[in-house]
């Protein structure tokens, strides 16, 4: 039996159930434990996404670094301090050079990755080292608000649970899913974002905000679906053709989200996606979006 919960997608509330799938509305309340595969996608209200599609990579990277700035700037203005979750891959290592001309309150800063490769930060395909290289070197930010994920423990469930921790300790809480003011994510080709890998087990996981994922034999730590909805900002930054499918499922009215999985993401704030043309070419005639 497969159980979607579908209460924040009005367009398919009206059936309350089909055939071996469970549907459960507005008025059911989701079972506390339930066998895989289990897909609950949407465990907050319906976000009404913000898309705008550039004509270049350049363009994509500027208009980023001005929205993820004025995200910063609106935070430490509200709250004295920011939480930013950075992305990893080829997509922001541009948008992170940027910023790292920006006139910035950079001691307010506070740095955290949303997935993390299994290396050490010296290799060539951490998310962490990239963006230290491209950025976080470059500007004054304290050292002891940059949190890599510390990936040198032989366990990667240890270190999904101390990187939790961690988070926790920064933020003063001992809530489950504190609240971002930004989190940054790209999107693959297979319709993955952050390392919510389709059809894994962390797409399933509600009860902690770190988890492992697995990209085929090889762990990563990631972000859970509920800390990353809890996010005050989501910002996706996608580019090339080769998205093409996979943004056309993830926001279809009928797409899978244990095969998309950025379909997941619904946060209790904004959710933005900038992309490129390329990209972007099958939502240029949907209604809201901006097409530049």
């Amino acid at each position: 039996m497969i159980l979607l919960d579908i209460r924040d997608r009005p367009f398919l509330a009206k059936s309350s159930s089909m055939g071996n799938i469970v549907v459960f509305s507005r008025c059911h309340a989701l079972p506390a434990i339930a066998p895989w595969p289990v897909v609950v996608p949407w465990s907050t209200p319906m976000t009404t996404p913000h898309v705008e599609i550039y004509p270049t990579h350049d363009a994509l990277v500027a208009r980023s670094r001005d929205l993820v700035a004025e995200r910063i700037t609106a935070a430490i203005r509200d709250r004295g301090r920011c939480f930013i979750a950075l992305a990893g891959g080829s997509t922001p290592k541009p948008l992170y050079a940027a910023l790292a001309t920006a006139d910035l309150p950079w001691q307010q800063l506070y740095i955290f990755w949303g997935d993390e490769r299994y290396v050490p930060i010296t290799h060539p395909d951490s998310n962490a080292g990239m963006a230290k290289a491209a950025w976080l070197d470059q500007v004054p930010i304290p050292p002891d608000q940059i949190f890599p994920v510390p990936t040198s423990a032989a366990d990667p469930q240890v270190t999904a649970k101390t990187y939790e921790t961690m988070l926790k300790q920064a933020f003063g809480t001992a809530e489950d899913f504190p609240s971002f003011d930004i989190i940054l994510l790209g999107m693959g080709d297979d319709g993955h974002t952050a390392s919510l890998f389709p059809h894994t087990a962390a797409l399933s996981v509600r009860d902690r905000g770190v988890t492992v994922g697995q990209k085929d034999a090889d762990p990563r730590i990631t972000f859970t679906v509920p800390l990353i909805n809890h996010s005050r900002c989501v910002l996706f930054l996608v580019s090339g053709a080769s998205k093409q499918a996979a943004l056309t499922q993830v926001f279809s009215p009928e797409g899978d989200a244990a095969t998309y999985p950025s379909r997941l993401i619904a946060p209790a704030g904004e959710l933005w996606w900038l992309l490129d043309h390329g990209a972007g070419e099958p939502l240029r005639d949907r209604p809201g979006v901006l097409w530049v």
